[in-house]
């Protein structure tokens, strides 16, 4: 019974770090033109959140350059970007953009931005 106890925990150790391991990934060069496209007047060249139309709106866009953007995991930025944010002027794009879009432009923001993972 010990046996069959530690075979199991070990193959699902394996099993989820396997699964952990694989990261799926966009086209950074593909993401650069959706984003030009669709997020560049609200989030600005730089990726700072002051684009042309930023001026306009009561509530900022992210500053994906800022700490708190960076800081925020891969999954919690392609929730916002698929599903928008609530309570403010930014908009899901789950149904305009494919799912590989999304991950494609998901893959530009964290190449010009990078991920601060000392948090």
């Amino acid at each position: 019974m010990k046996t069959i106890l530690l075979f199991a925990m070990a193959l699902i150790s394996v099993s989820t770090s396997m699964v952990f391991a694989q990261v799926i990934r966009g086209d950074a060069r593909a993401g650069q033109a959706v984003y030009e496209q669709q997020c560049l007047r609200c989030h600005g060249v730089k990726l700072d959140g002051n684009g042309s139309d930023s001026k306009d709106l009561v509530i900022p866009p992210a500053d994906f350059q800022s700490h708190k953007s960076r800081s925020k995991t891969d999954w919690e930025l392609l929730v916002a970007i698929s599903n928008g944010v609530l309570f403010s002027p930014m908009h899901g794009f789950r149904g305009k953009l494919t799912d590989q879009q999304l991950l494609d432009v998901l893959s530009y923001i964290r190449s010009v931005a990078r991920p601060d993972i000392t948090s």
